[in-house]
């Protein structure tokens, strides 16, 4: 089975590139299953159900999410019943969004969970606890696992690939976006990429216009951030597992640059 991971999609260009070049990509690859991380989709912050079903409908079939999940206040009712967008496992248990969502084509399952950070990120939940707490639960539903680990510190998410090695198929690092090159199969069969990176307008600082950022560095005043337009880039990884035995057998890194 081949699972396409697609890290943080960022607003309209994100989308834009999602609509006309995911389905190419699924054919290339022969992707069984696309997931991506969608806390960015609307304007670079948050999710909205117009944005949501527009990567959905562009061939995306769950999202996960992050810190800024939340940041579109008038998706609170979609993000209650939508359960395609898993929330982090270990945010509040009041907090919107699904805590999991099962991939079931008849043959395989699949099982999807997000996780959020601590270090450098706003208070939540114990990760670490909160997964070693569920795992054999999750696991009696099937060993197909695959956890977006929504974090700062790099060396947060190394140690929760080697602390779920051999008990998850996948551990994918989001949140910098900024890819890293660090993509291997662990010693006990987990796929493990520290960060996936991001998808949309790479000619930016992390997604928004270099100006302004650059502006408030430097002068230490406040200046409107607006969303990047150019150097259009797909962040992703392919992932090829065993759905047998939950063992990933390969992972690769994709880093596409596309045409404005």
């Amino acid at each position: 089975m081949n699972i396409l991971f697609i890290g943080d999609i960022f607003g309209k260009p994100g989308r834009k590139i999602l609509i006309n070049h995911l389905d190419q990509i699924k054919k290339e690859f022969a992707v069984d299953l696309c997931l991506a991380n969608g806390e960015n989709l609307a304007g670079g912050k948050g999710v909205t159900e117009k944005t949501a079903n527009k990567v959905f409908n562009a061939g995306v079939d769950v999202l996960t999410g992050g810190n800024h999940l939340w940041d579109q206040k008038v998706s609170f009712e979609f993000l209650q019943n939508e359960k395609k967008i898993v929330k982090p496992l270990n945010h509040h248990e009041k907090s919107y969004g699904a805590t999991s969502f099962l991939f079931d084509d008849g043959t395989t399952k699949v099982l999807i969970l997000s996780l959020l950070g601590q270090a450098f990120m706003n208070p939540t939940g114990l990760p670490f606890q909160t997964i070693q707490n569920k795992i054999k639960d999750f696991q009696q539903i099937t060993k197909n696992i695959i956890i977006d680990f929504h974090a700062e510190a790099t060396a947060e998410k190394r140690a929760m690939g080697f602390f779920l090695d051999g008990e998850i198929t996948a551990l994918l690092g989001t949140h910098t976006h900024v890819q890293t090159a660090d993509e291997e199969i662990l010693p006990q069969g987990t796929a493990y990429i520290t960060d996936v990176g991001m998808t949309g307008p790479h000619n930016s600082i992390i997604g928004m216009d270099k100006k302004a950022v650059l502006q408030r560095t430097l002068t230490g005043m406040p200046a409107r951030f607006v969303i990047a337009k150019s150097g259009l880039e797909l962040n992703a990884v392919i992932i090829q597992i065993d759905e047998k035995t939950g063992k990933a057998l390969k992972i690769q890194r994709l880093k596409r640059k596309f045409d404005e």
